[in-house]
C-alpha cells in the first residue's frame, strides 16, 4: 500500500487504514512522541510473527552487510535475508524462523544482535510514515507496542540515525522509485521480462557492493537514476 498518502512501516502491509492504527497526530523529527520503551529489556514482541513485512531498502541491506562483514548475497545464502514479491517487485526482507516466528537476528534472550545497524523499519517502530507528495510525516501506531507507559522522546533521537535529514530524503526518494517500479512491473505481462527486470534491480541496488570511501546516499541515488533511464 505504497503511494501518495500511503502508510509505510509494518502495519500498512496488514491491510489496515491509517485511522485504525494511529494516535491522531503527525510528527516531525524534532517533535516529542511517546515511543520510548526503555530499551525493551528483551520483550522482542515486535520482532516476532512479522512474516515478510520487515522489507529492506538498499541502504538497509548495505548497512547490514557492512555490520556483519558479509556480502548481501552471502546473507541471502545463509538464510539471514529472504526475498518476497511486493506488487510485482522482488525485495529482500528480514526472515522469521522457529516455532515462535522470531527474527533471525534475535538471540536467546530476545535481544537484537544487529541493533547498531538495524534496518529503518526496526528503528521506526512503533512509529510509521505517512507519505504526502515528495515527503512524509511520522505518526505513532497506537496499541502496537507491547510496552505500556512509554516515555516521550524526540523522533530524531528515537530513530538514532546519523544525518537524519539526508536519510529522510533518501527514504522519500526510494519510496517514489519503488512505487514507480511497482506500477510498471505490475503492468508487465511478459513473465520472462519481468524476472529480468527484477534481477537487474536486485543486482544493481542490493547485491553489488558499494564503493569504499564514497558517500552511500550519493552512490545509491546514481544507481536509481541509471535504472530509471
Amino acid at each position: 500500500a505504497e503511494g501518495a498518502g500511503a502508510v509505510d512501516g509494518t502495519e500498512d502491509k496488514m491491510g489496515r487504514n491509517l485511522e485504525d492504527i494511529w494516535d491522531g497526530r503527525f510528527y516531525d523529527r524534532d517533535d516529542l512522541v511517546r515511543a520510548d520503551c526503555g530499551g525493551c529489556q528483551g520483550c522482542s514482541s515486535c520482532c516476532r510473527g512479522m512474516g515478510d513485512t520487515v522489507a529492506l531498502d538498499p541502504y538497509d541491506c548495505h548497512q547490514l552487510a557492512a555490520g556483519l562483514s558479509a556480502a548481501p548475497m552471502e546473507l541471502l545464502a545463509q538464510g539471514r535475508l529472504a526475498l518476497h514479491v511486493s506488487q510485482g517487485v522482488i525485495v529482500p526482507h528480514l526472515p522469521m524462523s522457529g516455532a515462535g516466528e522470531s527474527c533471525v537476528f534475535l538471540d536467546g534472550g530476545g535481544r537484537c544482535t544487529v541493533h547498531a545497524f538495524r534496518p529503518g523499519f526496526c528503528r521506526l517502530f512503533p512509529l510509521g510514515r505517512y507519505y504526502e507528495g515528495d515527503g512524509f510525516r511520522y505518526f505513532l501506531q497506537k496499541d502496537e507496542c507491547a510496552k505500556k507507559n512509554r516515555a516521550k522522546i524526540r523522533v530524531g533521537k528515537w530513530l538514532d540515525i546519523p544525518n537524519l535529514p539526508r536519510y529522510e530524503a533518501w527514504v522519500s526518494r526510494w519510496h517514489s522509485f519503488l512505487l514507480s517500479k511497482q506500477i510498471a512491473f505490475s503492468a508487465c505481462t511478459d513473465g520472462r521480462r519481468l524476472r529480468e527486470k527484477n534481477m537487474e534491480l536486485l543486482e544493481r541496488l542490493y547485491w553489488t557492493p558499494l564503493t569504499s570511501g564514497r558517500d552511500v546516499f550519493e552512490e545509491l541515488e546514481e544507481r536509481l537514476a541509471r535504472l530509471e533511464s
